[in-house]
């Protein structure tokens, strides 16, 4: 599986990439919306997009907006990893096309439960 991190905090994307690694996820990563749009363009399309909402150049929700008009991107699991938290926002991000949302703070578990609700990482067991 590959993911790409969008996300203008380097801290940020180091932890969602760390995250990601010990779930044996390939990463990649951008600053913000228009770079993540210049990489899918170079390359093969990842399994994931973890995306912040709000980010310089171009924020998050836009960025859903560009990946989900593409048609050669369509294929890829949006989730935004964000502070915003009002209802409203997550409306918004899901309407616009992302697939799951995750409130930031979180820890390795809710990123791993949210993976598993996409089907992108097998259901742990629980005894």
């Amino acid at each position: 599986m590959r993911a790409l991190v969008i996300d203008d905090s380097r801290t940020m994307r180091r932890i969602i990439v760390r995250i990601l690694h010990g779930l044996g996820f390939e990463t990649v990563e951008a600053e913000d919306g228009r770079q993540a749009l210049d990489l899918l363009a170079e390359g093969p399309v990842p399994d994931l997009a973890c995306v912040d909402w709000n980010m310089p150049v171009m924020d998050g929700l836009t960025f859903v907006v560009h990946a989900r008009a593409d048609r050669s991107l369509r294929g890829m699991t949006l989730m935004m990893v964000t502070t915003e938290s009002e209802h409203a926002q997550i409306v918004r991000a899901l309407a616009a096309g992302a697939h799951e949302y995750l409130v930031k703070p979180f820890g390795p578990d809710d990123l791993r439960d949210k993976l598993e609700l996409l089907g992108l990482l097998p259901v742990e067991a629980t005894s």
